[in-house]
């Protein structure tokens, strides 16, 4: 990893420029699918699944043979693992249900709110070289516990046209209606305009490369909304003296086997502790089944001296981190003051791991510096909320005159007569 001392203000920029791929050609690819899919249904989403993934299975749906062997061929450790993870996630999203607003804001007028599910939904569940199911945990618990009543679920298969059996497992347990093999822009576009095997959802979720979150945002042009643009891993570690070096170093691999376009960066306040970090790296790294795209995002990631913690808390916040851990003796100055991040880890004993798995936190984090005007996903991501008034002849009699000189002020005469008409009515029956 590139080491960076002190770096000047305006050196930051292209220090911590985050990997990307040409977006002209991106955008480009991504309008195409769309475009065919649009058109072209199944018959363009199996072209590109075998295109791209290098097979077109039998049959896009998940069939029902296959969820019997999915569910036989996982262990019962794994599956015990998946149920203390289900476990937690349900604990934290349920706790986050919140009671309905209600007041009365003048006497006669009475406003609430009440939150009603996202009826249909799509959860995307990149495969490539690592089979996510922990993400259909964290998208269908809580969609479940929102009261969706529709849940679709995109994963690409492999070259023999199968999906790995745990996340068949996970996505039956967590209650997914519907399974489908069909993964990357094809899968976006399916479940955009909706095929013949794919249903149209009114939201998507998920992560995954640039492509899909292209294609995500593509969606939103067509009515489709999504949680967040959510790309390429990260992580930023901040650190000190009191830091472990070894769990440091662990941490920064656990996001950089992700994908070679992962970006890892540890911000240092200790010159010691960031050469420990750099000579665990190089040995925890040769261990590593997937050294080689754990490898290939470390060219992409940063090492960096800075000798103040409110430097550091600065730049921090002005690269609004997907993942945030923090391991400095003040964990309180840099927990009170982190105004942009994904998702923080706080303390020694505190891996970013159990956040991607069992803590019970969500895993689906804005990425690409997003986290400074989005969330990461939550209850409320399946959420709408409606708010509802009701008017009493006292309520339009007190807010009716004003209602009135507003909407004349504005020229907007029906609006003012919808007024009247009622202020009128109460007159003639005095």
């Amino acid at each position: 990893m590139k080491k960076v001392y002190n770096p000047e203000k305006d050196e930051l920029n292209s220090i911590l420029l985050r990997p990307s791929k040409n977006m002209e050609d991106v955008e480009r690819t991504v309008n195409q699918i769309f475009g065919e899919v649009s058109y072209r249904g199944d018959e363009a989403v199996k072209k590109y699944t075998s295109l791209f993934d290098g097979a077109v299975p039998d049959k896009i749906h998940v069939t029902e043979e296959e969820i019997r062997e999915a569910e036989n061929s996982v262990s019962e450790e794994l599956k015990k693992a998946i149920f203390l993870a289900k476990s937690n996630i349900q604990k934290f999203h349920t706790a986050q249900k919140t009671q309905s607003v209600s007041v009365e804001t003048v006497a006669g007028v009475e406003c609430w709110q009440e939150k009603r599910p996202i009826q249909k939904v799509g959860l995307y569940i990149p495969g490539g070289s690592a089979p996510l199911f922990s993400t259909i945990l964290m998208l269908a618990v809580p969609a479940q516990i929102a009261g969706c009543r529709e849940l679709v679920l995109c994963t690409p298969p492999n070259k023999e046209g199968r999906i790995n059996p745990v996340i068949i497992y996970t996505a039956k347990l967590c209650g997914v209606d519907k399974i489908l093999k069909v993964g990357g822009i094809q899968a976006i576009a399916g479940m955009t305009f909706g095929t013949e095997s794919i249903p149209k959802v009114y939201k998507i979720f998920g992560p995954g490369n640039q492509f899909v979150t292209v294609a995500k945002q593509m969606a939103t042009k067509y009515n489709v909304s999504i949680d967040m643009p959510a790309g390429p891993s990260e992580l930023l570690v901040v650190a000190d003296d009191s830091a472990n070096a070894a769990f440091v170093a662990s941490d920064l691999l656990s996001q950089a086997e992700h994908g070679g376009d992962s970006q890892v960066i540890l911000i240092s306040l200790s010159e010691a502790l960031m050469e420990e970090v750099e000579t665990e790296l190089q040995k925890q790294l040769e261990d590593l089944p997937r050294k080689d795209i754990a490898k290939a995002a470390i060219e992409n990631s940063r090492l960096i001296y800075i000798g103040s913690k409110e430097r550091a808390l600065e730049i921090i916040n002005d690269y609004a981190p997907e993942h945030f851990i923090v391991c400095t003796e003040d964990t309180d100055f840099f927990v009170s003051g982190i105004e942009n991040a994904g998702s923080v880890f706080i303390g020694n004993n505190t891996p970013e791991s159990a956040g991607d798995y069992a803590s019970g936190t969500n895993h689906t984090l804005p990425t690409n510096g997003y986290a400074k005007q989005y969330s990461g996903v939550n209850l409320d991501s399946f959420l709408k909320t409606i708010s509802f008034q009701k008017i009493s002849e006292e309520g339009i009699r007190n807010i009716g005159p004003a209602i009135e000189l507003m909407a004349e002020a504005e020229g907007l005469r029906a609006h003012k007569k919808a007024v009247s008409l009622r202020l009128e009515s109460f007159k003639k029956t005095e």
